[in-house]
């Protein structure tokens, strides 16, 4: 007889994860990384006190399109390689992202402390702000959000997947729209407003 103070342990929920493309997230990180590095650049040309020419933007600012592309490139296929690797979609990606990627900021100034300090900051900011949801208005309440982009996909394709009774009683039947029994009720109908009785043709027959 099963002792009835014993406590049947729950099944933990195994969380499926699925493997990032880290080199296209590398890709499109260099690609949104250089566009914001461009036009920073060339915020900085149009404010200078001399006319330095359109080519001014790679020729005299070229390191900030340089360092924004390398920033956006280090930041997304670190965080997609590090969750790659540990299976896992969680903060700690992106503190590991972050701080390679704030590294790399600091690798201009070629010393170690500011190598490691560039990090450590920006690693800190980036981790707070995806702890509280990625946004400044805190965290979503959404079980949806803490998801992976996979998962979140099938579950707001499923959850807006209308039953097909409900489809039935706001347009109808017919149109393409055949749900059992509709030949049933369409020769009932055709028989109370015409007098016609139709009698399906078997293909044995």
């Amino acid at each position: 007889m099963a002792n009835p103070h014993s406590v049947q342990a729950q099944p933990e929920e195994h969380h499926h994860f699925h493997p990032h493309d880290a080199i296209k997230s590398g890709i499109k990180g260099a690609l949104v990384g250089g566009g914001a590095g461009l036009i920073t650049s060339a915020v900085q040309n149009s404010l200078a006190k001399r006319n330095v020419g359109v080519w001014g933007v790679f020729s005299r600012t070229g390191s900030t399109v340089a360092m924004f592309t390398a920033l956006g490139t280090v930041y997304t296929f670190s965080k997609d390689a590090a969750a790659n690797l540990r299976e896992k979609d969680d903060t700690l990606n992106v503190t590991i992202a972050s701080f390679l990627a704030g590294a790399t900021i600091g690798l201009r100034t070629g010393r170690m402390p500011q190598i490691l300090g560039f990090g450590a900051a920006f690693s800190i900011v980036m981790s707070a702000f995806e702890y509280t949801g990625g946004s400044l208005r805190g965290g979503s309440r959404n079980e949806v959000s803490s998801m992976d982009e996979y998962d979140r996909k099938e579950y707001l394709r499923k959850n807006r997947r209308r039953p097909i009774e409900e489809t039935i009683s706001n347009i109808g039947e017919g149109r393409g729209i055949k749900p059992p029994g509709y030949e049933e009720r369409r020769r009932e109908r055709l028989k109370e407003k015409y007098g016609v009785e139709i009698n399906p043709v078997s293909a044995n027959a």
